[in-house]
């Protein structure tokens, strides 16, 4: 399972991106899964939901399903936040795992920039930033600069990159 990540400051169009992108890769015939790191404390249970009593119980793990899908929830109760790598182990094989957020992991990476955002690039400090999308043309990188709008182009870079051709080819 090839990992690659979209990685930029809150407000850059990461997101955006990334449900533009999905679709292009699966038309492709690419499988795909996405892990997607919450910078703040977030909730996908209700509170009045049996799931929701049986994590307020002390429940460590809670899954709820149904015909159409299923979630886990894992109550981390005081334990560290799981290195990216445990949240991978734990995702079905695809053929390709996008990463949205973990800017500083140790993983090739897209950095999604637009200047208008007033935060600096990532690429002058990160080496696995393998190319940047952007709404403007940027000099000097030493990465490819991909138009953020051009999704067909940055697909066929990340297929590229990941070595995905023959994936694609089914």
């Amino acid at each position: 399972m090839k990992v690659f990540g979209l990685a930029g400051w809150s407000g850059s169009g990461k997101t955006t991106l990334l449900i533009r992108l999905i679709p292009e890769f699966v038309a492709r015939g690419i499988s795909v899964s996405t892990i997607k790191h919450a910078h703040h404390g977030f909730d996908i249970d209700q509170p009045g939901k049996d799931s929701h009593a049986h994590r307020m119980a002390g429940a460590r793990e809670v899954m709820v399903s149904s015909g159409r899908r299923f979630a886990l929830m894992h109550e981390l109760r005081g334990a560290p936040e799981p290195a990216l790598e445990d949240l991978v182990a734990r995702m079905s094989p695809v053929d390709l795992l996008l990463v949205e957020g973990f800017k500083h992991h140790a993983h090739d990476k897209l950095e999604v920039h637009r200047p208008s955002v007033g935060k600096p690039l990532l690429v002058p400090s990160d080496e696995r930033v393998v190319a940047v999308a952007s709404d403007v043309q940027l000099a000097g990188l030493g990465v490819p600069v991909l138009p953020i709008d051009d999704i067909p182009a940055i697909a066929a870079f990340v297929i590229a990159h990941c070595d995905l051709g023959p994936a694609a080819r089914g």
